[in-house]
């Protein structure tokens, strides 16, 4: 693999290596599929997967990505010598895209599970979240619904996006309540505002941006967070040389601060905020 900067070299090497050791059978050396990294610099271009989420990822006004994870991708992209490409993806078939080689890595706020991990490689956690439920002020007000344990009832609806680990959640902690998918946050938020459902599964930065754009028609049910979540990059498995990268990468981001005071800005301040675009 050519050799743009002596980070990836050093993490490439130390890849190669168990790879290599891997690959002996009987004395003899078998040749080892391609890291993605060698096809990342041959190409010069990063493709990342990537769905929408506040404030994982958004559109600005000016239809452009911005967002905690754009700024993570960008930021490895431009350590690893070569631009950033990215590939947004329907949350609920992205890790069949990344299998199927549309991109090279999924950095999308994607949480750790058993059953993920059976299909792709995960790094180490580079942040963590949890979920909160928010609920139709309306909807609140009209059936008295005021704690947690109120929404776990029949003829409840909340609503989450299909296929995430926050749909997960709510299935955990209201199993009485009836689930409503949608594959568009935007439509599940205005769902909720409109009175069409009960409550929506949201993240804290989330349900504060939500109630800014949507102002009293929502409200947060309790400010704990459910069912904590550690997110990772996701890659092809079979590739121990990129994912000895990735997580030296995560690593050195978290020991100079630079995660930490990114995760800050887009997670606990609302400077942001003005610079997404509406619908």
């Amino acid at each position: 693999m050519r050799v743009l900067k002596p980070f990836i070299g050093a993490a490439a090497a130390i890849g190669m290596a168990l790879v290599a050791n891997a690959g002996a059978v009987d004395g003899t050396q078998q040749p080892s599929p391609q890291s993605v990294l060698e096809t990342v610099v041959e190409r010069g271009t990063l493709r990342v997967g990537l769905a929408t989420f506040v404030p994982w990822a958004m559109r600005d006004r000016n239809g452009d990505l911005i967002g905690f994870e754009v700024d993570v991708a960008k930021k490895l992209a431009g350590d690893m010598g070569v631009r950033v490409e990215f590939v947004p993806t329907a949350w609920e078939g992205i890790i069949q895209a990344l299998v199927a080689g549309r991109f090279d890595i999924i950095i999308s706020g994607m949480s750790i599970t058993p059953e993920r991990a059976l299909v792709v490689d995960f790094t180490r956690p580079y942040a963590s979240s949890g979920y909160i439920l928010l609920a139709s002020s309306e909807q609140a007000d009209r059936k008295g619904l005021t704690t947690l344990e109120a929404f776990d009832a029949p003829g409840i609806t909340i609503t989450a996006r299909r296929g995430s680990t926050c749909a997960a959640a709510m299935r955990e902690h209201f199993p009485k309540a009836t689930l409503v998918y949608f594959d568009d946050d935007t439509l599940a938020y205005r769902e909720a505002a409109s009175g069409g459902v009960d409550a929506i599964c949201s993240t804290p930065p989330e349900a504060a941006f939500e109630i800014e754009r949507h102002g009293a028609a929502l409200r947060v049910v309790s400010p704990e967070p459910m069912s904590p979540t550690r997110e990772a990059f996701a890659i092809r498995k079979g590739d121990p040389e990129a994912l000895t990268f990735f997580n030296r990468w995560i690593r050195e981001q978290e020991a100079s601060g630079w995660l930490r005071a990114r995760h800050d800005y887009w997670f606990t301040t609302r400077e942001w905020a003005d610079m997404v675009g509406t619908d």
